[in-house]
Order: C-alpha cells, then structure tokens, then sequence
C-alpha cells in the first residue's frame, strides 16, 4: 500500500450514456469528489453486467446524461468526512458492492442492506446518492447520474459501507466482478436458498452470476449441482467451477434430464439467473417437493412468469426473490472466499476490453459471445 499521497486529476475519462441510439460514448467529464460517508476510488476496472446492458438498451428506465457500471474495483485515493472508524486508508485496493446501502434506513439498521429503502428510491430511481445529487459533471456544469457507483470512468465515489479492502494477492482487475456476480451469487447461496450440506441444486443460465452461484454452492456443501443452459460452451465451462452435471435445455427435456439425475425427486433448490419467462419456468419444473425456487435474474422491463398455482401450493414449493446480498456483512465475506482459492473469480474473467471498448464489450455480451464475466481493464 502506497504512503505517497495521490495527486487527483480535475478532469477524467468515462463512458456517459446520452441517447439509446448513440449508446456509451467516452467522454471527459469532472473528477468526482468525495462527500461524507463516502471514498473516492482510482478504478482498476469494471465488470460488465446484464443489469447495465438493460438500462443501455432503454428497457429498464433511469435518468439520463448517466455512467453506469456498478462492479468495481480501484485503490483509494481521497476519503471523505465521518470514515474515520470504517477501517478504509488511502492507498488500500478495495471492491465495491453494486448494492450501497446507506446504513441509517429502518432496514439497513435490521441488517437487511438488500432492502435499503434510499438505494431503491435515490441511486436506482433518480441516480443520485444519499444526499439527493450526483458527484458526476460534464465540464460544462451539467449533472450526470450513478448508477450504482459510476464505475465505467477513470474514478469512483462509493459510500465507505460499499467497500471492502482486498488482500495482497487477490488480482486488482478480475476482483471487480467479486461486488456483483460474485456477491449476488453467495446471497443468492447464504441467504436467498440458506442451503444446507447435501441438498442438491439446479443453476439455470450459467453466466456470471449463474457460475459463481454453482462454484459457491458447492462450497456450502450441495451433493450436486446440475447447470442448465442453452449454450454448450457456457456449459463445458462451467465443470470447472463445480457443476457435477449439465443439461442443454435446448436439445434436452430439463426436467425429464434433472428427474434422472436425481432419483426421481428433483432438486431441492433450483437458482434461476437471467430473468425470462422460459428460465423461471424450467426452475419451476426441475424443482422436487417441499422445494425453493430462487429467482436472480433482473428481466427486461415489467416481465411476467407462470405460476402452476396448484402444484406450488400442493407440493409445499417456496420461491424466494434473492437480490444481491447483504453488503456490509457478505461483500468481506466473498474476498475472504476469493483470497483463499474457495472461489475461483480469476478465470471467471474471460475477456477484457479497454473503456473506449465499453460499447463493445456489451455488445458481445448482448450477442452472449461472453463466457464468465467481461471486464472493463482501464490498465488498457
């Protein structure tokens, strides 16, 4: 950790989103600074999630002039008033959880970062932080929103509650993606299912978020843990992080594939991680009596799914929404998981693009051209 105190720009690089036609283009805009409660960060890089690819496409509204990207990792540079006792230090390599709760809310002060009433009303409705305005700036003056923290830029402004310090030896580029995929997956894991030793799972759509909740489940003991999906490479992949069998639900009859697999039951917990009808259906259908269904995926806009409502009740079937985790308590314990080689984040991390190639880098990922997780590599 460097001693040397940072010289921070006035100015920086970040891909701004203005119209859906034009999509991300990189601008120079003004460096943020940060506010109290809040630390700004030199990002190293930046995950590229579906949750951004959404709101680029116009399907999921937010406010625009805007910089999205809300996976990041960086090493701090500047520390704002009130975060004297968070244990954050200038020169420290941090990540950052998507999900930022502001600590005060009824909710946060039950624990329950995943429900902070001002992340939902303020960041992700009006792309502002918890002081009701945005750190962002054209040169010209004029406001730009955050999703989340704004991390497809050059820096970042993150509440300290976000952060956590990542050790020597946990790669300072691919740690990005260990605030959302890797995150979403262990909540989805720890708190969304609770799974016990010896349930057995099925993960349908093995992304980022569906591979590392294969890998994590298998560190909490599943028997098995059966990957679904339409893509045989995202399926051959995905034995590496742990997946004891796969089931191209394209070619092959999911439920019928999962029901031998598991002496006739089904699973006890089903994940679903893309947020369409036809996956949230097929989680259903591989699901065993008395079992939990837990949906991640974020669809498209309003998107429904089917319910058989008698089965679901008859069959004593749960299905329990799982969104992100419980920051403060469960983004430390996912580095923990990474620094010690119980999850294998580094090679999760297929393709790096530059920031100039923000633009790109969703596009691969819209055309599903990105095993694991793509990242925005500002080394590049």
């Amino acid at each position: 950790m460097s001693t040397e105190t940072p010289v921070i720009p006035d100015t920086m690089r970040a891909a701004v989103l203005r119209d859906y036609d034009k999509g991300l283009q990189v601008e120079t805009i003004r460096t943020p600074r940060p506010k109290a409660g809040e630390v700004l960060i030199k990002v190293t890089a930046c995950g590229l999630c579906h949750s951004d690819l959404h709101v680029i496409g116009g399907a999921i509204a937010f406010p625009l002039p805007a910089v999205l990207g809300h996976e990041v990792a960086g090493i701090i540079v500047e520390l704002g008033a009130g975060t004297e006792h968070t244990g954050l230090e200038v020169g420290q390599q941090v990540a950052g959880g998507f999900l930022m709760p502001c600590g005060q809310c009824r909710h946060c002060a039950a624990g329950h970062d995943e429900l902070c009433e001002p992340f939902f009303e303020l960041n992700r409705l009006k792309g502002v932080l918890y002081d009701g305005t945005t750190r962002l700036y054209s040169l010209d003056g004029e406001p730009i929103q955050m999703y989340s923290m704004g991390g497809l830029a050059e820096y970042s402004v993150v509440p300290a509650t976000a952060l956590a310090p990542v050790p020597e030896g946990v790669d300072p580029v691919s740690s990005a993606i260990l605030g959302c995929a890797a995150m979403t997956g262990y909540g989805a894991v720890r708190r969304g299912a609770d799974i016990k030793y010896g349930e057995t799972v099925a993960v349908v759509a093995v992304g980022g978020v569906g591979s590392n909740i294969v890998q994590i489940a298998r560190a909490f003991g599943a028997s098995q843990v059966i990957a679904i999906d339409v893509a045989d490479d995202k399926l051959e992949a995905v034995k590496a992080f742990g997946a004891t069998a796969t089931i191209n639900s394209m070619t092959q009859d999911a439920r019928e594939e999962v029901l031998k697999l598991t002496n006739g039951r089904g699973v006890d917990v089903s994940f679903e991680a893309l947020g369409i009808p036809s996956t949230w259906n097929t989680a259903l259908d591989v699901l065993a009596d008395g079992g939990r269904m837990v949906p991640i995926g974020l669809g498209a806009g309003r998107q429904t799914a089917e319910v058989e409502i008698n089965r679901t009740v008859r069959r004593s079937q749960s299905i329990l929404g799982s969104y992100g985790a419980r920051t403060r308590q469960d983004l430390p314990a996912v580095v923990d998981l990474a620094a010690r080689g119980i999850i294998n984040y580094d090679d999760l991390v297929t393709r790096r693009f530059s920031l100039d190639e923000a633009a790109a880098g969703y596009e691969a990922l819209r055309n599903r051209a990105v095993q694991g997780r793509a990242v925005v590599d500002m080394s590049l």
